[in-house]
């Protein structure tokens, strides 16, 4: 049989004291246009209005808040006139979202934001209702000229700067779009078998090798020992940027692709010697024989 210590725990909850300004924890049971019910383990629901969920001004309670979800927001009244207590989701953030912000920064997590306007040398997007900056440099890979061709667009971005101070939020997509292409090379290279003999077109001279693009975003170095057969003090005396080369894969060891060129040079030089011995040898007239070697000699 059911006891009273089964219900300790929620009377405790429902005869503690709630005052203006205190940071609340509920469950949501009911949800619409105009306002946001939270269950608080209280005798009275909470109650968030539309305007104090977020700042975003495109926010959609039905589309972004479900029944189940758990929400933290600010005691603004105790009483609403009705007998619920008001809250504030708003009030609450600008209290507890700089330490998410700050942790998120720390710990380099990833996050989901729709980029909603184009500003001066960046876009807008935000956070669990907060406004947030990402720079034009900060948006792509490369530095995005046109920024109101990224309004409306979803992307993946990392909080940069948390300064709480200065209401200061700023997001960078570049550094997960870099981890993302750095991993779709990283799986391009462990395909590329070594042995295998691939073309490119010279990108670059350094004095310890030459670089080689071997396309579909990848390239490989040739080490200055494996340019040709011959010594060469530097790689300008064989190769020049923009020249077409072949190349033999020595390995793709820690995903960078070590090429050689000598390689195919000394195949090349191994199978023509071979050739050559075989047409020599097969001439009817090569012997090495005593009887050969004394043939044609009178006495």
């Amino acid at each position: 049989m059911e006891t009273m210590d089964d219900y300790k725990n929620e009377l405790e909850a429902s005869f503690r004291k709630i005052n203006e300004g205190d940071i609340l924890s509920g469950t949501v049971i009911a949800v619409d246009e105009e306002e946001v019910t939270l269950d608080l383990r209280y005798y009275a629901p909470g109650i968030i209005k539309a305007a104090d969920i977020s700042n975003d001004p495109d926010f959609s309670l039905v589309d972004e808040i479900h029944v189940g979800d758990v929400m933290e927001a600010t005691v603004v009244r105790t009483d609403d006139g009705q007998g619920n207590i008001l809250l504030s989701k708003k009030e609450a953030n600008d209290v507890l979202a700089w330490d998410r912000f700050k942790q998120m920064m720390e710990e380099k997590t990833t996050v989901k934001v729709r980029i909603k306007e184009s500003v001066k040398s960046g876009v807008v997007a935000y956070l669990e209702g907060m406004r947030a900056f990402i720079p034009a440099s900060q948006i792509a890979l490369d530095y995005v000229e046109n920024t109101d061709a990224w309004v409306g667009r979803e992307i993946e971005a990392r909080v940069i700067t948390a300064d709480k101070e200065k209401e200061k939020l700023v997001l960078s997509g570049k550094s997960v779009a870099w981890e993302a292409a750095q991993e779709e090379r990283n799986h391009k290279i462990s395909m590329i078998v070594p042995g295998t003999v691939m073309e490119g077109t010279v990108e670059s001279l350094m004095p310890y090798g030459a670089f080689v693009g071997l396309g579909n975003g990848l390239s490989g170095l040739v080490h200055i020992s494996q340019i040709c057969t011959r010594r060469i003090k530097k790689p300008s005396e064989v190769l020049k940027v923009g020249q077409k080369v072949k190349a033999k894969v020595l390995n793709t060891n820690d995903n960078k692709i070590s090429l050689s060129m000598k390689v195919l040079e000394e195949e090349m030089v191994d199978t023509e010697t071979v050739e050559d011995l075989s047409d020599y040898a097969n001439k009817e007239t090569l012997t090495t024989s005593l009887g050969s070697l004394l043939s044609g000699i009178k006495l």
